[in-house]
């Protein structure tokens, strides 16, 4: 199609136009017929044209249509992930033993602190012989036995 064709086509179509119009105009309106082309009155929604001037309704199957088989793949995917091995086992085998025995630690770590410190208490009390309990009592003895025998053999010589 040259130029010169496609002008004189374009031409011929204006012309067209300006007469329906000029007859939409002046004709009145009397015998004009009211089409509902975007207006669907039985269902009181709107009429969608697709390329080939093809009535396609909106509708909700419409909009569903692909929806289950997608979910179905990605349940599928999702439970392939959940079955993978690597992501079930811990990444440390004892993790769990770990875990439970913490707080059990946690009680005898301080009851063990406590432990040293009286033992630490005791041991200074008994070096100072004001000791209240049975062993230091009796170191404190055994030492001043020594002294006794310390101070019975320094006499005799």
């Amino acid at each position: 199609m040259s130029l010169q064709e496609a002008s004189e086509a374009r031409k011929a179509r204006l012309l067209a136009l300006r007469k329906r119009k000029e007859e939409g105009e002046s004709g009145g309106n009397g015998n004009s017929v009211l089409l509902n082309r975007n207006f669907d009155p039985e269902t009181r929604t709107l009429r969608k044209h697709g390329k080939n001037e093809a009535v396609t309704q909106e509708t909700l199957e419409n909009d569903v249509e692909g929806m289950a088989e997608n979910i179905i793949a990605q349940d599928e995917q999702l439970r392939a992930q959940e079955l993978d091995v690597f992501n079930i086992a811990p990444k440390r085998a004892n993790w769990d033993l770990k875990r439970e025995m913490e707080k059990k630690l946690a009680k005898l770590e301080r009851r063990t602190q406590e432990a040293v410190h009286i033992l630490i208490r005791q041991r200074l009390a008994a070096q100072q012989g004001q000791s209240d309990d049975i062993v230091g009592a009796m170191k404190a003895q055994e030492r001043a036995r020594e002294e006794d025998e310390d101070e019975e053999q320094s006499d005799s010589d």
